[in-house]
């Protein structure tokens, strides 16, 4: 969102209307028609009919993530029931392949909120998505990385989150407007390194961690391009959550 925030070119202004929430949030405004380009979690958009995927972006991880854990009072094999923060519906999912392909089979989950005491009350383990995961005290506990877990078994790349945009609102664009070069652009001026640093800096007196691991995280964890190897493992994910009930069926994936 790095243009968008910061000193947007008219075209910008003129074109977009921004409000921010999270993933799940997004694919809900989508799906119901308030909303016409949003991040949605990945694997809602195997549920929300005529969406085109914003090619060559995404949140992405190719080897641990950080901010998608598992945590757990017992090894993963014991676990019976887990407690799901359903802010991003895709981490769900990949919990669900997982424990269902290579951990013993399916598991009861539970969604609540993302307190990991009151979670561990109730269940063997916890979900914990973004901020709550990167900020949770894990130690005494079994702690799994999602997207670790997911390219040790496969030897893929995890995609999270894609940009998605409406069918029926290209309509309104004008011909000329290049709606996948505004994102792109945004995210490669996001990442320069002095950009992230301006990012690390406010997000670490939010946070109250150091600039340094919010840095780390979004260069070394997050990886922001959707290309050919994340391709490859959106469409094993699709495949292994419609083979587990996960999804009705596996998507095609189409683009802007």
């Amino acid at each position: 969102m790095w243009s968008f925030e910061h000193e947007p070119t008219p075209e910008l202004r003129q074109n977009f209307e921004i409000s921010y929430t999270v993933p799940s949030a997004c694919a809900r405004a989508l799906n119901g028609g308030t909303a016409d380009i949003g991040i949605i979690p990945a694997i809602t958009y195997a549920t929300i009919p005529d969406l085109l995927v914003i090619p060559d972006i995404a949140i992405a991880a190719r080897g641990p993530v950080r901010s998608i854990l598992l945590i757990s009072k017992v090894p993963i094999e014991r676990i019976r029931t887990v407690a799901t923060d359903s802010s991003s519906r895709t981490s769900v999912a990949l919990t669900r392949v997982l424990l269902t392909n290579w951990y013993g089979g399916g598991r009861e989950l539970r969604e609540m909120s993302p307190d990991l005491a009151a979670m561990l009350a109730s269940c063997d383990a916890a979900l914990l998505i973004g901020d709550s995961a990167l900020l949770a005290a894990t130690d005494g506990y079994y702690v799994y990385d999602l997207a670790e877990l997911w390219q040790r078994h496969t030897g893929k790349s995890f995609v999270f989150a894609v940009w998605a945009i409406r069918r029926s609102a290209l309509a309104e664009v004008a011909s000329e407007w290049k709606i996948a070069t505004a994102f792109q652009q945004s995210r490669d001026a996001g990442i320069q390194p002095e950009n992230l640093q301006t990012i690390a800096s406010k997000w670490s007196v939010r946070l109250g961690l150091s600039r340094e691991y919010i840095v780390s995280y979004l260069t070394d964890n997050i990886y922001f391009h959707l290309d050919q190897a994340c391709l490859d493992g959106l469409k094993l994910f699709y495949e292994c959550a419609a083979e587990c009930g996960a999804v009705e069926r596996a998507p095609e994936l189409r683009f802007l």
